[in-house]
């Protein structure tokens, strides 16, 4: 035990782990805000189709070799989530079809232009590390942790200040709209968040893993409490505590940083399935 706790406390010190740990916490705490809004919009899915469309994008701005791809990937996932988040007014494609659509078509775009027009020596190993985060987590830059740092502190702002408005227009849309509220706008600004939520996310579990860092919280959460302002911040508190709890493990054991996380929220979902049962009994 006291091995570990050595261990623990050197790896602390490293710049690294302080930017894994930072940028993994703040990722989860946005992701958990948002992820209510989601399950309850009955959207969960959606951050499978905004992640495979961000990895679809990611293997643009890789061919063509762009310093900074965050320029190409942001605008791209945040058009894509306007036009998901849109279609529940389509009543020729619902959306869970649009989002299958672009799940699918995303992937498979994505990996044959990799392989078509990548120089990389390793190809397998960058798409890996890109769909389940191996390790993308643990090379940031001072600069990412910044970006990383900035956007989050204004999603958090921006959910605290507009939250009433979010909170009527999560449950009822429609009369939000009668009572003048400009639900376009607002569902503009939730579909601009989802969008860099995901992007951001995408170094922490990866395309493949990011639906779990969005829906755990919220559903664990909804075990334990009823009213959305209990659940909103049981879900952040959990999903914090889930994803530095997740990265420490990953650290010290040497296993993916994305899955550790996700693995640490199903036992987190199933310990609050378990506790919602003994206190309805």
């Amino acid at each position: 035990m006291g091995e570990v706790i050595t261990k623990l406390i050197t790896y602390l010190g490293r710049p690294f782990v302080q930017y894994a740990l930072i940028v993994g916490i703040l990722i989860a705490l946005c992701s958990a805000l948002l992820g209510v809004i989601l399950v309850l919009k009955r959207f969960s899915y959606i951050g499978d189709g905004l992640s495979h469309a961000a990895f679809g994008i990611m293997s643009v701005a890789a061919v063509l070799n762009l310093t900074n791809d965050m320029m190409l990937i942001l605008p791209g996932t945040v058009i894509c989530a306007v036009l998901l988040l849109n279609t529940r007014k389509n009543r020729k494609i619902n959306g869970d079809a649009a989002i299958a659509m672009v799940s699918v078509v995303s992937l498979a775009f994505g990996y044959l232009i990799v392989n078509l027009f990548s120089s990389s020596a390793n190809l397998a190993g960058d798409v890996c590390s890109t769909l389940f985060g191996s390790v993308s987590i643990l090379t940031l830059k001072p600069f990412e942790v910044w970006v990383c740092i900035v956007l989050s502190v204004v999603m958090v702002a921006v959910f605290i200040f507009f939250y009433n408005r979010i909170f009527a227009l999560t449950f009822d849309e429609d009369f939000s709209r009668v009572t003048g509220t400009k639900v376009d706008i607002y569902s503009l600004l939730i579909s601009v968040m989802i969008a860099v939520v995901i992007v951001l996310a995408m170094n922490l579990v990866g395309s493949l893993l990011i639906s779990a860092l969005v829906i755990f919280p919220a559903l664990s959460s909804m075990r334990l409490f009823r009213s959305f302002k209990a659940v909103t911040i049981c879900s952040a508190v959990l999903s914090v505590v889930c994803s530095f709890i997740g990265i420490i493990i990953a650290i010290l054991t040497g296993t993916p940083v994305g899955s550790t996380i996700v693995a640490v929220q199903a036992v987190a979902f199933a310990l609050c399935c378990l506790a919602g049962k003994v206190c309805v009994k």
